[in-house]
């Protein structure tokens, strides 16, 4: 009956199967090659098969040995992310937010740069991700969601809510001029359906509706889930998009969106920043969360007028 090898022996085989050598593996682990050697043939005693062969002057992993190493190096994975957490967390100085994607590239990221160049002995990692972090630990200080994801976090606070206005470039508008908010529904529209975990934005079905118009999805449409794609389509001038304003609004003032007709509607739900209690313990935490708040509310309030 074969058994587990030692975990030295493990490790030794997993930095030679991802490093491909031993003499690469030697080097990462701080050994020689011959003991790089010695530990995987461990592992071939232990599991009672060939992990690796040799090919000419090589050496190169078995077909067992490429299965078992798939399987080895999910726990290594697994083990270097977690250190990496560690080393972020240590990291007095270093805040870390995680958005959802658009938002990330298209409403913080640009603004974050402004506070950073105001603060500059922060450094701040910004993270897309559409999945809820556990903030306690994965090593993430602050959280930009929507929706009633706040209920996985203990501290969190509303942001604002968004609003979505139909949006083209220039050139399209050039090409397919429109005299009514009706004629919108001819030209190629640009849908937007967010992953199930969210309600998605207003459709183009709601948005007919809110003109008094009727409006069929089409066969041949295109639909995105990242609104930030969606914007970046109707920028090059593919169609038109229910643009968030959040997401939209540099597109807009710089002109290469044109809003043809101020007709929007308002999204369900709102977006919230959610934060771990440890990062107000951190220099400039309670500075970055105050600057979330009070540049969300003021974009709120423009929204709002707007």
């Amino acid at each position: 009956m074969n058994k587990t090898p030692p975990l030295r022996a493990i490790q030794a085989f997993e930095a030679f199967g991802r490093r491909g050598s031993m003499t690469a593996a030697a080097t990462e682990l701080g050994v020689s090659v011959g003991a790089v050697s010695q530990q995987i043939r461990k592992a071939e005693e232990a599991l009672e098969v060939r992990l690796l062969e040799r090919r000419g002057r090589s050496v190169a992993l078995t077909a067992l040995g490429r299965v078992y190493h798939a399987a080895v190096s999910l726990g290594f994975d697994q083990i270097r992310a977690a250190q990496d957490i560690i080393d972020r967390a240590q990291s007095a100085n270093t805040l870390t937010i995680s958005c959802l994607p658009s938002l990330a590239s298209k409403w913080i990221g640009p603004q974050l740069l402004d506070w950073q160049i105001a603060h500059p002995g922060a450094t701040v990692r910004l993270v897309g991700a559409e999945t809820e972090p556990r903030l306690d630990t994965e090593g993430v200080d602050f959280r930009i969601s929507y929706g009633e994801k706040y209920r996985d976090f203990n501290h969190y606070i509303e942001l604002f809510t968004d609003w979505v206005v139909p949006a083209c470039s220039p050139a399209l508008l050039a090409r397919h001029p429109v005299r009514k908010p009706a004629d919108i529904l001819d030209l190629p529209l640009l849908s937007i359906e967010w992953a199930r975990d969210h309600r998605s934005p207003p459709s183009w079905t709601e948005w007919a509706a809110s003109i008094g118009a009727m409006y069929q999805k089409a066969s041949g449409e295109v639909a995105f889930s990242l609104s930030s794609a969606a914007i970046d389509a109707a920028t090059n001038g593919r169609g038109v998009v229910l643009a968030q304003l959040s997401m939209a609004a540099e597109d807009i003032a710089s002109g290469r969106l044109i809003v043809p007709f101020n007709q929007r509607l308002k999204l369900s739900q709102a977006y919230f920043l959610a934060w771990d209690r440890a990062a107000l313990e951190k220099p400039f935490g309670p500075e970055l969360r105050a600057w979330i708040v009070s540049n969300s509310k003021r974009m709120g309030a423009a929204l709002m007028a707007s």
